[in-house]
């Protein structure tokens, strides 16, 4: 099944272009040097012929070819709202976790998964194991993932309680001095704020002190003169 699906994302290889990515993203794996928006195309047309276990089977197998535009694709095979049944494409998108080892990659897999625990929050009590494991990009994981409680105008009081609970995890992280788990901490405060600023304020004064310098600054970019 892979084959000709793999052959049309070679076609747009750009071998030039590929060594600038390998040299931008400095993780060791083959690079096509194709755009996002080819693989957009590509993908949406996938999505459009194949059914649900199909499109599943299709993206673990672009996954496991390690190939950086193969895993983009594969992530966004599955990245959408209405996946029914879902519960294979949330399994597989779960067994990536291990194999992040690169931002692009990574932020491509979770916005596959923001849609999935979307779709069904009692999800988050499997997030919530991320937020302790040994691998930094698990750990940087659950709050790219999560992000879709952030951006709520009207949430309604469940997903308040998912709010502060993820906001939980947001503090437990503080301490952790890896520059990916702060920039994930103020990528997640940064969106909240537009909404919710409030909450984010009260973050800040409890533990923006203790956040990286240039975390706390980007958490608190859209406050300015709201913070003590």
């Amino acid at each position: 099944m892979l084959a000709p699906y793999l052959d049309q994302i070679k076609a747009h290889a750009d071998p030039d272009r590929g060594e600038q990515m390998a040299a931008y993203h400095k993780v060791d794996r083959p690079y096509l040097g194709v755009a996002n928006p080819v693989l957009n195309d590509l993908t949406k047309a996938w999505r459009q012929e194949l059914d649900v276990p199909a499109r599943v089977e299709l993206a673990g197998a672009l996954w496991q070819t390690n190939i950086h535009e193969g895993r983009v694709a594969a992530a966004k095979l599955l990245t959408q709202a209405r996946i029914r049944p879902d519960d294979a494409a949330w399994d597989l998108l779960k067994s990536w976790l291990p194999d992040f080892d690169a931002w692009a990659v990574a932020d491509h897999a979770c916005m596959a998964m923001q849609k999935r625990l979307s779709a069904d929050p009692t999800r988050l009590d499997q997030v919530e194991h991320w937020t302790t494991s040994d691998h930094m990009w698990t750990r940087r994981a659950a709050m790219v993932a999560t992000l879709p409680w952030t951006k709520q105008n009207h949430p309604k009081p469940d997903d308040l309680m998912r709010r502060d609970r993820i906001l939980g995890w947001a503090a437990s992280y503080v301490p952790d001095r890896d520059w990916f788990i702060q920039k994930s901490i103020a990528w997640w405060l940064r969106e909240l704020s537009k909404h919710d600023p409030d909450r984010v304020i009260a973050f800040l004064n409890t533990h923006g002190a203790d956040m990286k310098p240039f975390a706390r600054k980007e958490a608190g970019k859209f406050l300015k003169g709201q913070l003590e």
